[in-house]
């Protein structure tokens, strides 16, 4: 019991670690404009109030959101007046990140179906094989359809990591239909027996109502192949674009029904801030964030490791 113990412990440590290295930029941000100020207890007072809010800002953390949690932050203050400010504003934004939850992990379906999907490179493909590594090491028959089928390279790009992570790929020639692609795909998923199927979907600006309504043609093929199917649709955002991901969020989810939100680059920005207003603004869940170029950086959504990770000095 106790090495299990330990072993816990020392995941949650390497959590905490990535997290914290992952938003060093956005806290930089908040607690450099700050300082001080996140040490007081008891009240806010009107310029300290100012000052965290020009900080918030400035991390895309976006008004409404900013407003939220200050308020929160205060009043839990009031409550307990040997909380300091910095320990109210964690809370308070745990207590908006970890709202809604939809891990990104195989249910009692199989094949459990998963489409990625966003806009053109925030890094759908390398995620798509980070992903699939991690399912193939924990004992899932995964199986990775490249239904980017305009992009010779993305398509290149997901062999090297079928390759990597030891997982089948279903392909076709470039240029082909992409509801095809996925439907013999997902064929070959129901003839395999495979326990996972992830879906890399060509990336689409999403003010391209053609592209859009392509996405959603994928989407009605995907549940004629696979009763239920997509059961979780992953939209991938990047964190540089700071409040610009909640426009194309709000486009995907007319589309398609978006089951939570993967966050990537996250290691290199001064905007993770704004993946607050997202969670806020959009009630969607964050399942999976990106905070590096290796196999293994990314990480599942922790809504109070983040949240420590981004204001603790």
């Amino acid at each position: 019991m106790v090495g299990r113990e330990c072993a816990f412990s020392e995941g949650i440590v390497g959590l905490w670690d990535k997290f914290r290295q992952g938003l060093q930029r956005t806290r930089d941000a908040v607690v450099g404009q700050v300082g001080g100020a996140l040490r007081i207890k008891g009240s806010v007072d009107a310029a300290t109030r100012d000052q965290l809010e020009e900080a918030l800002l400035l991390a895309d953390v976006g008004p409404a959101t900013t407003d939220k949690l200050i308020d929160e932050a205060r009043l839990m203050m009031g409550r307990d007046p040997q909380l300091e400010l910095r320990s109210a504003l964690e809370q308070s934004a745990a207590g908006i990140l970890g709202r809604d939850t939809a891990p990104f992990a195989p249910g009692s379906q199989r094949p459990w179906v998963a489409l990625i999907v966003g806009v053109n490179g925030v890094g759908k493909t390398t995620l798509a094989g980070k992903l699939a590594a991690r399912f193939a090491r924990d004992g899932h028959r995964t199986l990775l359809v490249a239904g980017d089928t305009f992009r010779a390279a993305a398509t290149r790009q997901l062999e090297i990591w079928a390759e990597r992570a030891r997982v089948e790929l279903v392909r076709a020639r470039d240029g082909s239909d992409p509801a095809a692609v996925v439907h013999d795909g997902l064929s070959a998923a129901l003839a395999r027996k495979m326990d996972v199927v992830l879906v890399d979907t060509a990336g689409r600006l999403h003010t391209k109502h053609n592209l859009m309504a392509e996405l959603e043609k994928v989407g009605r093929v995907c549940s004629r192949v696979v009763p239920g199917a997509p059961h979780h649709v992953l939209l991938v955002l990047d964190a540089t674009v700071g409040q610009n991901g909640l426009v194309q969020a709000r486009e995907f989810q007319k589309a398609l029904a978006v089951t939570s939100l993967a966050v990537n680059k996250l290691d290199g920005t001064a905007r993770g801030g704004a993946v607050l207003a997202i969670a806020d603004q959009l009630a969607l869940p964050i399942s999976v964030v990106g905070i590096g170029e290796g196999l293994d950086d990314w990480e599942p959504f922790d809504a109070e490791g983040f949240a420590r990770g981004l204001f603790e000095g």
